[in-house]
């Protein structure tokens, strides 16, 4: 993880501490309301070097099984990255996956119960980032898997604690949602190839913490950090005979074929400046 990744967070959370509340004639800071705003900062992932692209060779559901030669060899030895192939084989290296900026919209409403803060915030926006993994054959030839966030949302808790001079710091966690768009490419020419579900639906979950400081009655800023997880384990991919001989290793499999699929865990991290108007 590089630092760099929390420079807007960590400005932002100096001019917050810094910035003291400038429209509050009782001397008191009231946070109970409803408020839109929205979000701006950086999204990035976890390289994972140890992901493999999985094969179902007898078409039971369990991708688990290996996909053989004529003399038992494993096809895919030559092994994996964790990103997209530079050529087709591994030495050739492989490029990390793609982190970028992210922005999204917010909507809540707090309730303070003295120095307690409690509400609750739904979030939609954009993540401009994309994973891949490559598996490379004997053939040799590449096979990649890529994923990218079309758009995303949350439906997260808040919890935090106002001093009198209107700083909240907070933890918040919540359900998480992706429209993830799923692509393949490869140098096999030979045998076909069918994606299914490259649109799905990911669910999971997300948890984090950040800092918010009224700057006027009606008006806020802060920072907070996000940990999310999705599910995706919908997208595969169908391999067929194609124009292959039958000594090839996918149409010597149980079922003369197999399926493709990859992890079903998607973790990313944010770090976001955040605005809101408040009524």
């Amino acid at each position: 993880m590089k630092l760099s990744h929390f420079a807007p967070l960590g400005a932002t959370l100096a001019f917050v501490l810094a910035t003291p509340v400038m429209a509050q004639d009782s001397g008191a800071v009231d946070w109970t309301g409803p408020y839109v705003g929205g979000s701006f900062g950086y999204n990035w992932q976890k390289g994972d070097g140890e992901e493999h692209i999985r094969f179902d060779a007898n078409g039971d559901g369990e991708y688990n099984d290996v996909i053989r030669t004529g003399t038992g060899a494993n096809a895919f030895s030559p092994g994996t990255c964790g990103g997209s192939r530079r050529g087709t084989t591994p030495d050739l290296g492989c490029k990390g996956d793609k982190d970028a900026i992210g922005w999204m919209g917010h909507v809540g409403y707090d309730r303070q119960f003295g120095s307690i803060v409690a509400g609750v915030v739904a979030e939609a926006g954009k993540a401009y980032i994309s994973d891949s993994v490559t598996e490379y054959s004997t053939t040799p030839a590449f096979y990649e898997m890529t994923r990218r966030i079309d758009w995303n949302g949350n439906l997260r808790a808040r919890l935090g604690y106002t001093t009198p001079g209107g700083i909240m710091p907070y933890i918040t966690g919540g359900l998480a949602y992706a429209k993830v768009k799923n692509s393949f490419a490869t140098n096999n020419a030979a045998n076909s190839f069918t994606e299914v579900n490259a649109k799905e639906d990911a669910w999971g979950y997300t948890m984090g913490g950040g800092i918010e400081a009224k700057v006027s009655d009606n008006f806020s800023i802060g920072a907070r950090y996000l940990w999310t997880r999705y599910n995706v384990d919908d997208y595969r991919v169908d391999v067929g005979a194609g124009s292959a001989p039958a000594s090839n290793p996918f149409r010597l499999t149980p079922s003369g074929g197999a399926s493709m699929n990859r992890g079903d865990k998607f973790d990313t991290q944010s770090v976001m400046v955040t605005t809101s108007f408040r009524f």
